[in-house]
């Protein structure tokens, strides 16, 4: 059940956040909060990740149900066997897909506002919000479960 709030938690904060941005903020607006380095950014995605399928809304959906429904699933089933990195990961990945879904589904567009400037190399990162972030680190959790997991089976065979 914890990995479900923690997953509706990240949805929560999402959704948020990004409703403050769409009420204080006009599309295109900067405010920098350290410098050029890290601006809040109003900023609109109608892609996945990186503007990547760019305009392909029903796509993307699609997409998102499918997997929706099989984090779901898979989290049921490892909340059972006590994998507590994997279970992180998937409840971070959900509560994150659920978030840019709601926004896709309903507004057609996804609200992006946190931008990282490294100006030593002249860099902008694209921009993100804490639905990315989530699913980001999620996916981080995932692969460290699966490292202690090749870590144990080779332990195993190992004797």
């Amino acid at each position: 059940m914890r990995y479900y709030i923690i997953a509706l938690i990240v949805f929560l904060l999402d959704q948020a956040t990004k409703w403050l941005i769409v009420k204080n903020l006009a599309l295109g607006e900067t405010i920098s909060v350290i410098g050029e380095f890290f601006q809040i950014t109003s900023h609109r995605n109608r892609g996945a990740a990186f503007s990547i399928l760019q305009n392909q809304r029903w796509f993307l959906i699609a997409m998102t149900l499918i997997i929706v429904v099989g984090i779901l699933f898979y989290l049921n089933r490892t909340r059972k066997l006590d994998q507590k990195w994997l279970s992180m990961g998937l409840a971070l990945v959900l509560g994150g897909a659920v978030g840019n879904f709601l926004d896709r589904l309903l507004f057609g567009e996804v609200v992006d506002f946190l931008m990282f400037h490294f100006e030593f190399i002249n860099y902008t990162y694209p921009i993100f919000n804490i639905a990315d972030s989530a699913i980001v680190i999620g996916v981080i959790c995932i692969f460290i479960d699966s490292i202690i997991a090749w870590k144990k089976e080779k332990r195993g065979t190992a004797s």
